[in-house]
């Protein structure tokens, strides 16, 4: 069914209108999850921490997706509320072939990388061996990668946010038989587990390219168009928080890899392997809900609509902190029988781990607003104040609370930075929800107090 995207929404629809992109994203992280079960149980602990080394050097590439999708479908939204269908297809055309060339490029940039990269992280001998058979194997699918994140997106603005849900079902069960039949059955280790992942992301960029270029009932259609360096350049600055945030918890990944290699050793990595697969999983429903509510407020944004772009906006504040405080008590609980899943064959490792995931599961309290407080940016066209939040929340806040936490306390004082990071983020956040807010409509404007006569 196509979704009207100009109709009001009470709490129940918006939700329901979000879940297939919440779905989605989480979909996209069990990709990484998957191999790592797998890989953990079937190739020991030393293949999981190299995987968590060189995985987030091939979001580093992949990232690009994030950037266009998400600030292409911004201005396409925009463009269709403003009520020109045709230009928004053109647009919508132009940003998925640039997309897909952009692919091929960084794919080619990306075999130069991979093995500079992970030395840098301190990776060697054998684990550095791990770490090319994953990032050679996993890059020759970048392309669709990218096409991959951006068609999400795009399924989104296109009114069919359930198909997005569709391809990436299938792509992830793609991944998951695979993963099975590579790593468990024909025991190809890490690059078994690369190639399992890689023809999943194949098929999530090949089956949304097959919808688009045929008739659809969605509000979107691949056809013809010409290169707008302007648009393409606007939608990029207007992703680029997306980006910036992809790329900064890349780096941070990296940091975090090489403090604890430096202070634990490999299991160290292997503990924050298992902890970044649950806080993917947890964090994607936050990610999913603001790139399902994008575009929404996209569209009434251009559409002048301040009365409903103040509804979506207050609905969506509930959900980011209530969703939080439910993240949280799930991942105390769960802390030990999730950690026995990947690592429960070794009594010491496992203790480190459910230690490090219980602090760490902090972070989920403020995480949901820091998140759509980026997106609400990107949103209504407002990139830099997108990319502001998005950096200063993991380049300066995550990244410093990382090298200096550890100084003042020892190992533990990693497990503590992530929390730390995500608390001055929500501080950021809402003085730039707070400053901006009645500029874009978002927020009521604030009432003038009425002039007192002089005395």
């Amino acid at each position: 069914m196509l979704v009207d995207m100009s109709k009001h929404l009470t709490m129940g629809q918006l939700l329901k209108y979000a879940l297939p992109s919440i779905a989605t994203m989480i979909f996209l992280s069990l990709y990484v999850v998957v191999d790592g079960l797998f890989v953990s149980n079937f190739a020991g602990s030393r293949a999981l921490a190299a995987v968590n080394i060189v995985y987030p050097v091939l979001m580093v590439f992949g990232s690009a997706g994030f950037m266009i999708g998400t600030g292409g479908s911004a201005i396409v939204a925009k463009t269709r509320g403003e009520g020109d269908d045709a230009r928004a297809n053109r647009y919508f055309s132009m940003l998925v072939y640039g997309a897909f060339l952009l692919g091929i490029v960084l794919m080619a940039c990306g075999y130069a990388m991979v093995d500079p990269l992970c030395r840098l992280m301190g990776a060697q001998g054998e684990m550095l061996e791990l770490c090319r058979q994953y990032g050679y194997v996993g890059l020759v699918s970048l392309p669709f990668f990218v096409l991959q994140y951006v068609f999400q997106s795009f399924f989104v603005t296109a009114g069919k946010p359930q198909i997005g849900l569709y391809v990436i079902v299938a792509a992830g069960v793609t991944n998951m038989v695979l993963d099975a039949l590579f790593i468990g059955v024909f025991g190809w280790g890490v690059a078994g587990a690369a190639a399992a992942t890689a023809a999943g992301e194949v098929l999530g960029g090949t089956i949304p390219l097959l919808y688009f270029f045929r008739k659809n009932a969605s509000y979107l259609r691949l056809g013809r168009t010409s290169f707008e360096g302007r648009v393409f350049g606007k939608a990029c600055a207007n992703g680029s928080s997306e980006m910036v945030g992809n790329i900064a918890m890349s780096v941070v990944s990296m940091l975090f890899n090489f403090q604890l290699l430096r202070l634990v050793g490999e299991d160290g990595v292997a503990a924050y392997s298992v902890i970044m697969y649950v806080a993917m999983v947890f964090g994607a429903v936050f990610i999913g809900y603001s790139m399902g509510t994008s575009p929404l407020m996209s569209y009434q944004f251009g559409a002048h609509n301040r009365v409903e772009q103040q509804s979506i906006f207050r609905k969506s504040v509930g959900f980011s902190f209530a969703g939080g405080v439910v993240m949280c008590l799930v991942a105390q609980v769960a802390a030990r029988p999730l950690s026995e899943v990947f690592v429960g064959y070794d009594a010491e490792l496992l203790d480190m781990t459910v230690t490090a995931f219980q602090i760490y599961a902090l972070m989920y309290l403020p995480m949901g607003f820091c998140v759509y407080a980026s997106s609400l940016f990107t949103a209504v066209n407002n990139g830099l104040v997108s990319a502001l939040i998005s950096l200063l929340r993991t380049f300066v806040f995550e990244a410093g609370a990382v090298l200096l936490l550890p100084v003042a306390f020892g190992a533990n004082g990693i497990w503590f930075a992530t929390p730390v990071a995500e608390l001055a983020a929500l501080v950021v956040a809402c003085v730039f929800v707070l400053a901006f807010g009645s500029h874009y409509g978002f927020l009521k404007p604030r009432k003038k107090k009425d002039a007192r006569p002089a005395c």
